[in-house]
């Protein structure tokens, strides 16, 4: 179902770019040797190793997947192992249930976790900070407009915990963070997730 591997030998990792900072995902996946495309269809979606669900709006996000549809396929794919990394709006989106969704708002789901959109504030209580993600080391969590994670399923490994709540979490082939990597310049977080992708092969 998926493709082959890139001609530099890493494997072929999609960005969803319905909406989001896309460009700064393909940076960091480049950086990291993966070999990064975007995905807006669904045969750009069959045609990928592993996802990326960038960072954006993610009521927004939810209802382009609707209208691109996508929705389904994304649901399909995540279900049957596909790896996927979410980041921010990313992270709700993987989320099977939002405390507070808006209207007509939904999720691919694939981690068993519970998140509050907005948690962490608005866009001008937007902040960085030191987090220590399990395998990956202490990164710089940049958090604009950022969901926190309430709570999670046996299966859901917590990576990462900032003042008190989860912000980054794996289960299975399924990672997400409530930050953005994308934007510092530090691609551990890609690196770890494109070795994911790898060891699913």
């Amino acid at each position: 179902m998926a493709g082959d591997q890139g001609a530099a030998g890493g494997p072929l990792i999609g960005v969803l770019a319905l909406q989001g900072d896309v460009r700064e995902h393909l940076a960091a996946l480049t950086a990291v040797g993966a070999v990064p495309t975007s995905v807006r269809r669904p045969d750009e979606l069959a045609a990928v190793d592993g996802l990326v669900i960038p960072g954006g709006e993610s009521t927004t996000m939810s209802k382009l997947a609707v209208l691109f549809g996508m929705l389904e396929p994304l649901r399909e794919r995540v279900r049957a192992g596909m790896p996927v990394y979410g980041t921010c709006a990313g992270l709700i989106l993987l989320a099977e249930k939002i405390l507070d969704p808006r209207s007509g708002q939904e999720t691919v789901g694939g981690i068993d976790m519970i998140v509050r959109r907005n948690a962490f504030g608005r866009q001008n209580e937007s902040f960085e900070a030191a987090v220590d993600v399990a395998g990956v080391g202490p990164v710089d969590g940049v958090f604009i407009r950022a969901p926190w994670v309430e709570s999670v399923g046996a299966e859901v490994r917590v990576l990462a915990e900032h003042g008190g709540h989860v912000v980054a979490v794996r289960q299975g082939n399924a990672l997400a963070t409530a930050f953005h990597p994308e934007l510092t310049g530090d691609h551990r977080l890609h690196g770890f997730f494109t070795e994911m992708v790898r060891s699913a092969g």
